[in-house]
């Protein structure tokens, strides 16, 4: 399976994102409102600056406390952001999440980002993409 087929059965509406500007408080309510667990960090909503996620909130929270809520985005979100390619397959993208440790990527073309999927998208492809395989095999050996 590729990673376009996932992004094509994922809902229509975008990527979610935030400026990288704007505070950690108002990440925190994006996140909290959207139920989602990270936000990409863009200016224009195609280029991405960077990732904040859940994980990246609370490291800051632990290490500065509470006031760090009123810093910006910028200031804790990833820079160094992975992407994949609507072509990439799913096996290597879940690799590449799997090692790096990462649960969002955001899927690029042409220096333009196209959506956001997640190791729980992957995941259920993967599981879906597993189920269609055993049916086709099932169905060989009963002969259908």
């Amino acid at each position: 399976m590729l990673v376009s087929q996932i992004i094509r059965s994922k809902p229509q509406g975008g990527v979610i994102t935030i400026s990288p500007e704007a505070t950690l408080s108002d990440a925190v309510q994006l996140l909290a409102e959207k139920r989602i667990g990270a936000v990409v960090a863009s200016d224009d909503g195609e280029k991405v600056a960077g990732i904040l996620s859940e994980r990246d909130i609370v490291r800051e929270i632990a290490r500065r406390g509470p006031d760090c809520l009123k810093d910006t985005v910028s200031s804790a979100m990833t820079r160094n952001v992975f992407g994949c390619n609507p072509s990439d397959k799913t096996d290597l993208v879940l690799q590449t999440m799997t090692s790096k440790r990462f649960r969002h990527l955001p899927v690029m073309e042409d220096g333009k980002m196209l959506g956001l999927i997640s190791i729980g998208d992957v995941v259920a492809a993967k599981l879906s993409e597993l189920e269609l395989e055993k049916d086709a095999l099932t169905g060989m050996i009963m002969g259908y």
